[in-house]
């Protein structure tokens, strides 16, 4: 299997990113494993150097263009044909690679996906997961979490079952039970949204629907899937990230509160889309990018995208 990474995106590319494979190549035994590595020769060479590693195990791609944070994504997918972004689609959707990673310009990172990689037939809208840490230790998944911020209620039936197939075959959860996030837990509470996506939820065979939870169940052992609207979906995920931004404020070391370390699990995955993309967080270290190349390894090796294809 070939997965591309993009070297220059982050906060702290391509350091981080080089730090990133080297942690990959030199815990792991993944012979199976060649790495497609984008970015600026100029750049990348002499931390290759310093960082040593064998170059049977990957190929450079130079890419001489960055596509930046505060760049509109359309525009600079446009005109930045060079950037390491702009490449890693093309190798993706050529065939010339089986997965992209990059924890670049995010909004680059779902047009390209939408666009370039495009839905798999009967996906209405792909979506984004993220995870969430329950307090019973283990990971439940958000999703959506920010590619679409106004749904109709088919799309979030589709999310439930594309969050329930990665929970099963990428989370390792036998049958997981999806909840939709409400203002209540008694059927027919919420907006309308929920409200008409609530006999759709419980109408589908193919999911394990529990029903409504709220908010504050949100991290106990209530689901493993948590249904939502993008824009919902995306506060959540920030104030989760805030959580774990004043426990290291206050320096307090907690098993638990550790766990809101999103490095943890590296990046997040488009859900819906024809090959596999991660996209990671802007301040993404070696941790991440490690913990995101061992994603895209297990949904190849998992053939998850092709069991999302079976299903829709």
């Amino acid at each position: 299997m070939n997965i591309a990474l993009d070297m220059m995106g982050g906060d702290f590319a391509p350091l981080e990113t080089i730090k990133g494979v080297q942690l990959f190549l030199s815990e792991n035994n993944h012979d199976d494993v060649h790495l497609t590595l984008i970015g600026d020769e100029n750049k990348l060479i002499p931390l290759f150097k310093e960082y040593t590693m064998n170059p049977e195990n990957f190929t450079v791609v130079h890419a001489p263009e960055v596509i930046e944070m505060q760049e509109h994504p359309t525009k600079a997918l446009k005109e930045k044909q060079q950037s390491s972004i702009s490449i890693g689609f093309h190798l993706l959707a050529s065939g010339k690679t089986d997965a992209f990673i990059s924890a670049g310009n995010t909004g680059a990172m779902m047009v390209g996906s939408l666009y370039s990689i495009k839905a798999i037939t009967g996906v209405a809208r792909p979506a984004i997961g993220a995870y969430m840490p329950g307090e019973n230790g283990k990971l439940s998944l958000l999703v959506d979490v920010g590619l679409n911020a106004d749904c109709k209620p088919e799309n979030l039936s589709q999310f439930a079952l594309l969050g329930a197939l990665f929970s099963t075959y990428i989370l390792n959860n036998k049958n997981p039970r999806v909840a939709l996030i409400n203002v209540g837990e008694e059927e027919g509470k919420g907006n309308i949204l929920c409200q008409a996506a609530y006999p759709l939820l419980k109408e589908n065979e193919r999911i394990n629907f529990v029903g409504n939870i709220e908010g504050r169940d949100l991290l106990l052992d209530k689901a493993e899937i948590y249904v939502c609207d993008g824009y919902t979906g995306n506060i959540l995920l920030k104030f989760a990230e805030s959580i774990y931004d004043i426990v290291q404020k206050r320096k307090i070391d907690d098993e638990y509160f550790n766990r809101f370390n999103f490095e943890m699990y590296g990046g997040v995955p488009v859900l819906g889309v024809n090959k596999p993309v991660i996209i990671g967080h802007g301040i993404s270290t070696a941790g991440a990018f490690n913990n995101m190349i061992l994603m895209a390894k297990k949904m190849i090796e998992q053939n998850f995208i092709e069991k999302i294809k079976n299903e829709f």
